[in-house]
Formats: structure tokens, sequence, C-alpha cells
């Protein structure tokens, strides 16, 4: 028999469906941006796509499986393990993306000639598959066997239960917290965050190299050329920081949980923590367009032409029929 929800769990989903509100169509805008314009076609823009694919599916499929998760209903053990599984996905996938934006960026300011032969269409496609391919291995490593399956199992049968082998579907009781941190953690998510700070210090670096020295570039203005990288590598470390600040404090939260049993970590820092991740998805379409004017412009584009205008056009072309 289903429980009723708690005030607190309603108070839990209202915010889950804020963040995947604001996350789905904003990031969904992103994807049409760049389909529509012309001038965000290159490299970096289409590894942009993949990172908003995957904050799409955080807010349409993650932030529905966390509410039922929240819930917590009686389940088979690898049926809440299918559940807990898209997040660690769709992480992975959103790491490799900003890891390989990262490298783009670099690719741009060091051999700003090359770039274009090196970077190609093709070569990008690749590696958007490659990080997606990685990222299924990565998330889906709990159904090949390293989870909490045998302990439930001891569990169940310590209690001298006889009955059909089912648990309360909650993330801690299927997922390993020896996967979340040796593994995922500490070989997954904090070596390519480290990775990246170091790239785009570097990046920095040479961009102001290239402007104090005013070396000539493919571009005919240098300093123009890396002004303008200047100012995109910022907005894009930006969307890298908001992501290692949004997703550092739950993984702390599970080294504690691993290295330190008998500490109790209070339960709304967790909800804190997991509203943190979830709402990182929502945080780039803003960044986007408050930072990066070609996404400025495309969407202004989008909006006066398929929402802001278009009630006026229509009511315009009535009146014109009308009149003639």
């Amino acid at each position: 028999m289903a429980h009723p929800v708690s005030a607190f769990q309603a108070a839990y989903i209202s915010i889950e469906v804020l963040i995947a509100l604001v996350s789905v169509p904003g990031n969904i805008l992103v994807i049409w941006a760049v389909k529509m314009n012309q001038a965000l076609r290159d490299a970096t823009f289409c590894f942009i796509v993949s990172l908003a694919v995957a904050d799409v599916a955080v807010g349409a499929l993650v932030i529905p499986l966390a509410i039922i998760i929240n819930i917590g209903p009686q389940t088979e053990f690898y049926s809440c393990l299918m559940v807990a599984c898209p997040v660690l996905i769709l992480t992975e996938s959103s790491i490799l993306a900003l890891l390989a934006i990262a490298v783009d960026r670099y690719l741009r300011v060091k051999i700003p000639v090359r770039y274009k032969s090196v970077v190609t269409p093709r070569r990008a496609a690749v590696a958007i598959a490659c990080c997606w391919i990685v990222s299924f291995l990565v998330g889906l490593t709990p159904m090949f066997g390293w989870n909490n399956l045998n302990k439930m199992r001891r569990t169940h049968e310590l209690n001298g239960s006889h009955a059909e082998f089912v648990i309360k579907c909650q993330f801690e009781t299927v997922i390993s917290m020896e996967y979340m941190v040796y593994f995922n953690f500490f070989v997954w998510v904090l070596p390519p965050l480290l990775l990246m700070l170091l790239i785009y210090l570097e990046v920095f670096n040479l961009i102001r190299k290239q402007l104090n020295k005013k070396v000539s570039s493919s571009s005919n203005d240098p300093q123009k050329y890396y002004g303008k990288e200047l100012k995109i590598a910022k907005s894009l470390a930006l969307v890298l920081f908001l992501f290692a600040l949004s997703w550092l404090p739950l993984h702390v939260l599970n080294c504690i949980t691993l290295f330190c049993p008998s500490c109790k970590t209070p339960h709304i820092l967790t909800y804190i923590a997991i509203f943190l991740t979830h709402g990182n998805s929502a945080m780039n379409p803003i960044v986007y367009a408050f930072r990066i004017k070609k996404f400025r412009t495309a969407f202004l584009q989008i909006w006066n032409q398929y929402f802001c205008c278009k009630t006026t056009k229509t009511d315009s072309n009535t009146i014109a029929e009308t009149v003639n």
C-alpha cells in the first residue's frame, strides 16, 4: 500500500518540478538556437548542444525518477537500480562535454591558423559519440555488478525473511558508496575537473600573451580575435565553475558517508546538495543568454520570430486581407 506524501516530500517535489520546468525549455532553446543560427555551428557549440541534451534529460527524466526514489516505493532490486543509473550517465556526459569544450577552446587559441583543419565537424561528432559511450559505460557500471545486491541479500537472510526479495527503492540502498567515491568521484569526476581547471588557466595565459604581443593570426585583427576568445573562454569557464559548485557538495557528502559511517549528515544538507545538482541543468542557458552575444541574438530571434510577434503578424495579415 502506498504511503501518503508528507508535507516535506510535497515541498521537495514542488522544487524539483520547478527546476524541471526551467531546465527543459531553457536547454531546448539552446539546441534550437544552434540549429537555426549558422553562426553557432562550430565545434564548441556542438559540444554545448551535447551538454544541453544531457541537461534536458536531467529535467525530463532524472528529476521524475528522483521524485520516485524520494517517495521510496517497494520494488525489485534491479528495477530500482535502473531508476538510479540515469543520473550517473548524464552527470558523466556533462563532465565529458565540458572537458571537450575546454580542449576545443585551448586548440582555438593554441593553433588558430590550423584550428579548422584539425577540429572538423566529423571529428567533433566522433568526440561527442565517444563521450556518450564512455558515459553509458561509467553510469551503467552498477548494473554490471558493482552494487549493493549481495549486502541487501545478506541483510534479508539475517532477518530470517522468506518473503519475496523486495526493497524500498532509494539511491543509497542500491548504489554502492565505494563505487560513488572511488570510481565515480575519484576517477571520473575529480580528475576531469582538475584537468579542465588547468586547461582554462593555460587558455587565459595564452590569450593574454597573444594580446600583449599582438601576433599575427588567422584573423585580420589579432586584438579583436583574441579579445573575443577571452570573452567566450570566461563565459565557458563560468559554466564549468557553476558545474563544480553544484556537484562537489554532493560528492563530499558521499565521501563523509563512506569514510565516516558514524557521522550523521543532516538531511537538509543532502537535499540542498541534490537541488544544486539538478538546478545546475537550468543554469547554463541563463549564462549563455547573458554572457555570449551569439546566443543572446539567437534567443531574441527565436522569441521575435515564433512567439512575440507571431500574433501581431497574424493580426496584420488578417487586417490586410480584409482591406483587400
